[in-house]
């Protein structure tokens, strides 16, 4: 699949050495965080905010709108009721993405995979599956999609890749238990894993996006500001 997901992407001033591909949540686009770039301290980072494709969420009444994947009912990731066709079609899209910034010249050690929420969730399950190292995996909001086949699919590229979780201890669409339970499962190993909660909803605050930015920072090794 060569298909190249439209996208808001933010070009930094100096010419790119690295890029974070960053996936929004169910229903929204990629403009939801193409503000925060300015905020994140980055000059040399290019940001993608790819736009999921429109399909209909079974959760919603069938509603069409833009979703990485169906979600056919609340927790389904917990009981194994999940769409997984869905999500593999959208994994190949993000890989392509992936595979676009190398073209442009960004290596995958320098591409950090990053979502929110249903992006998150995305996030998670291509970056520990990519056959090349990725230099980190950021998940907001989010919980683990088809935990159920990451120890078999998840390559050794990634085994020890940087992963960063945060969520609201408030969230009442993705009780902050299910991001706990993914940081728990991808901590193991020796793996460089950092849990931050904060007392929010679904939603990202200023506090979290200091966090953010320190860890951008040490994965492209930036200086300060």
């Amino acid at each position: 699949m060569n298909q190249i997901l439209p996208a808001v992407e933010i070009e930094p001033k100096a010419e790119a050495t690295g890029s974070v591909i960053w996936l929004h949540g169910l229903g929204a686009s990629g403009h939801d965080f193409a503000d925060l770039p300015p905020l994140l301290q980055l000059p040399q980072v290019r940001f993608v905010f790819p736009h999921a494709p429109r399909r209909a969420v079974t959760i919603n009444m069938g509603l069409i709108m833009p979703a990485w994947y169906d979600i056919v009912e609340v927790g389904g990731s917990l009981r194994g009721n999940e769409d997984e066709r869905g999500i593999r079609q959208s994994a190949e899209l993000i890989r392509a993405l992936i595979a676009r910034e190398e073209e442009r010249g960004v290596p995958a050690a320098r591409v950090v995979l990053a979502g929110f929420s249903q992006g998150g969730a995305l996030a998670l399950h291509v970056g520990l599956r990519y056959p090349k190292t990725l230099a980190g995996i950021m998940v907001l909001s989010a919980y683990e999609a088809l935990p159920g086949t990451r120890q078999a699919e998840e390559t050794e590229a990634n085994r020890l890749t940087p992963i960063l979780v945060c969520h609201g201890t408030h969230d009442p669409l993705v009780p902050w238990q299910g991001g706990r339970l993914l940081y728990e499962a991808c901590s193991r190993g020796g793996r460089p894993a950092e849990w931050h909660s904060f007392p929010m909803q679904h939603q990202v605050c200023m506090e979290e996006v200091e966090v953010i930015r320190d860890w951008l920072k040490a994965r492209f090794g930036a200086g300060g500001p």
